[in-house]
């Protein structure tokens, strides 16, 4: 072979090498495969799963599918509500943890995600080093409701008959870590007694008992309780928040019915798995701002006794520095309890 041919044939030798570096790079950045980082560029190509790790009908499932589909119209594909229960949330934010980090499964999760630390011994996740943070959603006040049929009238009368009955009354919650689980603790905590509670796979299921008069009262959040209010099915006593609620104007806050002590709003955040690629959970985010500045989840929200949080609290650092606080506060509020979930 001459020089020139042998020429020719190492530079062709050397321009398929090159092609296929160039693939295997490809397929390394997840290139369109199903590797690890996913196709940045394209995303979504598929649908995306969020999961809830409650019931369906519930308060956080309710939140979820507010801002699902505005989310969904702004990345340009689909989103799939995935409800996963179990052990206050923990079950369905395992499985998100563990999950490809690729952008394709999303957890929606609240103010358990800062309790869970505190609660369970052997966790097997980490809330601040297993994810990374797309943003905060909202922040919801929370009721003291009963069944309508209920004796006492108002939260003081509430708290004076617990105390002569505690051993009878019934307290329900949607299990150990659960906003209303958290809430039942600081009005036992406040009222200085001991309740029978009941703990359900979800509020929604509770708040169906209660309504039906299976159990006395519990805490919910207005997400999850203003239509039942409304409509009279349940007998309202106050809202847990320092002020009052615009959709149930005449509620008592906690404060006005002698109960400073109890005060509580549930937020909410979405989370990715650890390892996410940086520009996915910058799309996410801003999916999720997109879907907060939309009227209708406003309105939405607005008859539900919430609002969407501020653009500048929909981020990945606004959402850490939040996670991080309320580890922090409910991890001492928790241990005085000495509450420990099995």
């Amino acid at each position: 072979m001459s020089t020139t041919g042998s020429h020719r044939v190492a530079a062709r030798m050397i321009a398929v090498a090159g092609a296929v570096s160039l693939l295997v790079a490809c397929s390394d950045n997840g290139g369109g495969g199903s590797g690890t980082g996913g196709d940045a560029a394209g995303y979504p190509q598929q649908n995306i799963t969020f999961v809830v790790p409650f019931s369906a009908g519930g308060p956080t499932d309710t939140v979820t599918r507010m801002i699902a589909d505005p989310m969904a119209k702004k990345l340009g594909g689909k989103i799939v509500v995935q409800n996963v229960e179990g052990a206050g949330g923990t079950v369905g934010a395992g499985e998100v943890a563990r999950a490809e980090p690729d952008g394709y499964t999303v957890l929606m999760h609240h103010i358990g995600m800062s309790t869970a630390p505190a609660l369970y011994a052997d966790l097997g996740y980490k809330p601040l080093e297993d994810f990374e943070m797309v943003g905060l959603v909202t922040e919801v006040p929370m009721t003291v409701v009963a069944r309508k049929d209920f004796e006492p009238a108002t939260l003081q009368d509430l708290v004076t008959y617990v105390k002569a009955n505690s051993g009878k009354v019934t307290l329900a919650n949607a299990g150990i870590g659960a906003a209303s689980h958290l809430c039942g603790l600081l009005f036992q905590s406040a009222a200085g007694v001991k309740l029978q509670e009941v703990p359900y796979e979800g509020t929604g299921p509770a708040l169906t008992d209660l309504v039906g008069g299976q159990v006395d009262f519990m805490c919910d959040q207005t997400t999850n309780t203003s239509g039942q209010i409304s409509a009279g099915k349940v007998k309202a006593y106050a809202v847990t928040t320092p002020e009052r609620v615009k959709s149930l104007p005449d509620l008592p806050t906690t404060a006005e019915s002698g109960m400073p002590q109890l005060q509580v709003s549930v937020w909410h955040g979405l989370y990715v798995p650890k390892g996410t690629p940086p520009e996915i959970v910058t799309k996410l985010t801003d999916a999720l701002k997109a879907a907060l500045a939309d009227q209708g989840v406003i309105d939405q929200m607005a008859k539900l006794g919430t609002a969407p949080v501020p653009a500048e609290d929909a981020t990945p650092d606004a959402h850490r520095a939040k996670l991080d606080e309320q580890i922090q506060t409910w991890g001492k509020i928790i241990a005085d309890a000495g509450v420990k979930a099995s």
